[in-house]
C-alpha cells in the first residue's frame, strides 16, 4: 500500500500546527521588568519606595506617574512578576501601578529609491502656475505661493515641532543621545525621522537639496522605536515638553498586518488628555498620526485607536495623480489629505536624508499644520480640527466611495475632507473665532438582568 499521501497530509498537519503555535505564541503577552506607579506623594516618596522593594526609579512619566525598573526581573518574560508587584502594590501611598507590556509597534515607512534632490523637482510644493494643480482643483498643498506670503517666514521660527519616532540627527551635526537611535550610526533605524525632519525643516537657500515646508521652524525627535515599547515609553514620549512643542507627527502603531487591534493603554491614553487640555498653554498639543500603511494586507485604520482618536489629527496620502497609495488605508477616523510617494510612474518625495543624501521617503508627513500653528496664538487643538475640515478639498482625489454628509461636504474613506490646502488654512486662521471646549453628551443606560 502507497503509504506517500498520509505522509503528507501529516507533513502538512503539522506545518500547520506549527504556524498556528507560533501565532499563539507572538500574541502572547511579554511582560517587562519595568513598572508604572502612581505615587502622589511626589518625587522623594516614589525614590524611597523604589529603593526599599529594590526597584530604580527611572524618573516621572508625567505628573504623580513614575517609571520604576526591577533589576532582579528577567527583562522579557510571558508571565507577570507577582511578588515584586504584590509587595509594592500593598505599600499605601501607592494609589496604582502595572507591570509593564512590551507592545508591537512598528513605523510606518516606505523605502523608495533616492530622486533628483533640486527644488524644481519637489512637485509638491510647486505653485499652480506650474499646471500641477489648477485653483479649481483645489489649490495648492505647501507651495511656493504660500512663502511668497511669508507664511514661512520668521513668524513660523516660533513653531517647534517633534518627531514621535525612532529618532533622527542632522547628518554632521551633534546629536542628544536621548534621541539619537541605537544604531543610528549605521542609519538603518534612523533614515525615515530624518527624512521627515527634512520634509518639515530642511534650510532655504543653502543649496543642499531641497527645502522644507517650513523652513524657518525648529525641530526634534524622540528617541522611542528603537527599543522596548511599553505603554510608559508611549506616554513619555507623547508627553515629552508640552508646553514647548506645538506638533508631535506620528508615523508609527500598532502592526499593519489587517489582523491586529489595539490602540493606548491608560497612560498613553492619559497622556493625549492631558495634551489636549494642559499642552501650549492650555489650548492643547496637536498630534498628527499617519493612518496606516496596511493597504497591501487589507488592514483598516478604523482597528488603529491611535489614528482613530478623537484627539489625533488622522492624515492619509494621495499620490501625484490622484489615486490612492498601494500601501494606503481606509476608514471613517481619516480627516484630510497630502501628497506621498506611492505608485509607480508618478513622482515621489524629496528630501535630506542620512549621509548628506537627497532621498524619497513614503510621506509629506503631514507637516502642512506647521504653516498654521504660529499664526495665531489662540488657535486651540480643536480649531485645528475645523480649520483642516473645512479648508480640505477633494480637488482630483480618485476614490469611489466620495459621499455628501449631512453639512453638504464630500467625504472619503480614502482621503477625508479631501486634500490639506495650506493656503486657505492660513487665511482662515487669520480672523478665525475659536470653536470653544469640547462638549460631551453622556447618555447612561440601565440595564435589569433577564
Amino acid at each position: 500500500m502507497d503509504l506517500r499521501p498520509c505522509s503528507l497530509l501529516l507533513l502538512w498537519t503539522l506545518v500547520v500546527a506549527l504556524a498556528l503555535l507560533a501565532q499563539e505564541v507572538l500574541a502572547q503577552r511579554i511582560y517587562t521588568n519595568t513598572w508604572a506607579v502612581l505615587v502622589p506623594a511626589g518625587p522623594q516618596e516614589a525614590d524611597r519606595l523604589a529603593r526599599k522593594h529594590g526597584f530604580l526609579n527611572l524618573g516621572p512619566i508625567f505628573g504623580d506617574y513614575y517609571h520604576f525598573r526591577h533589576s532582579g526581573v528577567v527583562k522579557r518574560s510571558l508571565s507577570p512578576h507577582q511578588p515584586s508587584h504584590s509587595r509594592l502594590s500593598r505599600e499605601p501611598q501607592v494609589q496604582w501601578l502595572e507591570q509593564q507590556e512590551a507592545k508591537r509597534r512598528t513605523k510606518r515607512d516606505i523605502f523608495m529609491e533616492p530622486t533628483d534632490p533640486k527644488f524644481p523637482q519637489q512637485w509638491y510644493l510647486v505653485s499652480a502656475r506650474q499646471g500641477l494643480l489648477t485653483a479649481g482643483r483645489g489649490g495648492e498643498l505647501c507651495g511656493r505661493d504660500s512663502r511668497a506670503r511669508g507664511w514661512t517666514e520668521k513668524p513660523c521660527g516660533a513653531f517647534v515641532g517633534c518627531l514621535v519616532r525612532e529618532g533622527w540627527r542632522q547628518p554632521g551635526q551633534p546629536c542628544d543621545p536621548r534621541a539619537l537611535p541605537e544604531h543610528a550610526w549605521s542609519c538603518f533605524c534612523c533614515r525615515h525621522g530624518t527624512r521627515c525632519a527634512g520634509e518639515v525643516a530642511a534650510v532655504a537657500n543653502n543649496g543642499i537639496c531641497g527645502v522644507g515646508v517650513a523652513y524657518n521652524a525648529r525641530i526634534g525627535g524622540v528617541r522611542m522605536l528603537d527599543g522596548e515599547v511599553t505603554d510608559a515609553v508611549e506616554a513619555h514620549s507623547l508627553g515629552l515638553n508640552p508646553n514647548h512643542i506645538h506638533i508631535y507627527s506620528a508615523s508609527w502603531g500598532p502592526e499593519d498586518d489587517g489582523k491586529t487591534v489595539d490602540g493606548p493603554a491608560r497612560l498613553a491614553e492619559e497622556a493625549f488628555f492631558r495634551g489636549v487640555s494642559q499642552g501650549r498653554g492650555g489650548l492643547g498639543s496637536i498630534f498628527v498620526w499617519a493612518s496606516g500603511n496596511g493597504g497591501r494586507e487589507h488592514d483598516s485604520c478604523n482597528c488603529d485607536g491611535y489614528t482613530n482618536s478623537i484627539y489625533t489629527l488622522s492624515i492619509s496620502s494621495t499620490t501625484q495623480y490622484g489615486n490612492v497609495p498601494w500601501y494606503s488605508e481606509a476608514c471613517s477616523s481619516t480627516l484630510a489629505t497630502t501628497y506621498s510617494s506611492g505608485n509607480q510612474n508618478e513622482k515621489q518625495i524629496v528630501s535630506r536624508g542620512c549621509r548628506w543624501r537627497c532621498g524619497a521617503p513614503g510621506g509629506t508627513e503631514r507637516w502642512c499644520l506647521s504653516l498654521v500653528s504660529p499664526r495665531s496664538k489662540n488657535l486651540t487643538w480643536r480649531d485645528m480640527q475645523h480649520l483642516v475640515v473645512q479648508t480640505s478639498k477633494p480637488a482630483h482625489l480618485n476614490a469611489n466611495d466620495w459621499v455628501t454628509n449631512g453639512v453638504g461636504r464630500k467625504v472619503s474613506h480614502s482621503y477625508g475632507y479631501g486634500l490639506l490646502d495650506a493656503g486657505a488654512m492660513v487665511s482662515l486662521a487669520k480672523n478665525w473665532t475659536t470653536v470653544g471646549p469640547q462638549r460631551k453628551c453622556v447618555i447612561d443606560v440601565l440595564t435589569e438582568p433577564k
